[in-house]
């Protein structure tokens, strides 16, 4: 553990060329606040940020003192800015980013036709990966807002969804991006551009058998929607594949960042190990392992049998009984804090080059600026003991 490479959090936020970091990992771990402290302890050393989390619970929006994050990116007060910086935060409206995309990338006839087809109002609201890919969408949508100038973001902290597995916020683009753009959705739409007489002359009778099959499966008025969508979105296939490409593309560029998060629990951590092996298959820059939650404690030099054994030898002395309480307290803090360097050891003999900094649990859930200011510190390695706060 004491030859890890040690994960350099202010290095790489005040590296000019990193321009969007990506906390990933799985559900429960804490992404949510590591990317709000990340996001906020940039732009108090000088970078413009903006937050994009897509936490339903609005944990960010309380910590961050707003009343509420939507789809638009909103100024956090209470930012310190003498070095020049400055934070956004907002949170992802699935529907309304496919909406935007659809409104962005169709005629306003056509868009219109779209946005009221029912298939279309399910599709954007509820099908397998929608959220990963319009999270993706709305990346996009900052990055292009940045570099064209319309907003001075130079930085873009992204909380990625919680999955069931961590790999599909990496599948999910390029999921949904080949179900629009399939040969499947082409087949079902064909009877809508082709039309009675021609239809019957493009498509063979097997087609036929199996949109007759699709038809009692799912309903006659539910092929007409997905048929009708299908015609009114067909100028735009080719956009979803390209913008799968190109956010494949500015994930892998030198300028991002990819940071696991992860608790130093078995289960957190496999998903961890999972998620860097995927991210070094994919060419995709991992910067480390932020290690959230760790358990430490004031003496960490007396271990559990110990200071159990001290508190045994103290038990019969009543004026001593509340130094008894504290050592066993110790104890069971210290055998916590030793399962859980055992499982990080584990993933470091795996991952050996991997960068790891470790987060200290707190006493409490962190619900202001000041909170995320120290998380902040510890993400850094400048914050006090978690036990002394």
């Amino acid at each position: 553990m004491s030859n890890e490479p040690v994960l350099q959090i202010d290095e790489l936020l005040d590296d000019a060329r990193t321009r969007v970091m990506v906390c990933c990992g799985s559900g429960g771990v804490g992404k949510t606040t590591t990317a709000a402290a990340i996001g906020l302890r940039a732009a108090e050393r000088g970078r413009r940020v903006v937050v994009l989390t897509i936490d339903p619970a609005r944990r960010l929006a309380q910590s961050l003192g707003l009343a509420e994050l939507d789809n638009t990116p909103r100024p956090v007060a209470g930012v310190d800015t003498a070095a020049g910086g400055s934070l956004d935060a907002m949170m992802l409206d699935m529907k309304r980013t496919f909406d935007e995309v659809i409104e962005g990338h169709a005629p306003p006839e056509k868009a219109a036709q779209i946005l009221e087809n029912p298939f279309y109002q399910a599709l954007s609201s509820s099908f397998a990966g929608t959220q990963e890919y319009m999270a993706m969408e709305k990346l996009g949508q900052l990055r292009t807002q940045a570099d064209s100038g319309a907003h001075p973001w130079d930085l873009i902290v992204v909380d990625t969804p919680p999955s069931r597995s961590a790999l599909d916020f990496l599948d999910a683009p390029q999921r949904l991006g080949s179900f629009l753009d399939g040969r499947f959705i082409r087949i079902l739409g064909a009877p809508a551009k082709a039309g009675g007489r021609a239809y019957l002359k493009m498509m063979s009778a097997a087609i036929g058998t199996a949109t007759s099959l699709l038809n009692k499966i799912l309903g006659a008025q539910v092929l007409t929607d997905v048929q009708t969508f299908v015609a009114a979105l067909d100028t735009m296939f080719g956009g979803f594949r390209e913008r799968a490409d190109a956010t494949y593309k500015l994930l892998q560029a030198p300028g991002t960042a990819f940071l696991v998060v992860a608790a130093p629990e078995r289960d957190a951590l496999r998903e961890a190990s999972y998620f860097v092996e995927r991210l070094e298959g994919d060419g995709m820059p991992l910067a480390g392992l932020v290690l959230n939650r760790v358990h430490t404690g004031p003496a960490e030099g007396l271990s559990a049998e110990r200071a159990l054994t001290a508190a045994e030898d103290l038990d019969d002395a009543q004026e001593h009984a509340t130094t008894a309480g504290l050592l066993r307290i110790h104890a069971d803090r210290m055998r916590l804090s030793e399962r859980e360097k055992a499982v990080a050891s584990r993933f470091g003999q795996a991952h050996p080059d991997v960068a790891v900094v470790r987060v200290p649990a707190r006493p409490q859930d962190v619900h202001d600026l000041e909170g995320l200011r120290g998380i902040g510190a510890d993400l850094a390695g400048t914050g006090e003991p978690a036990y002394s706060r």
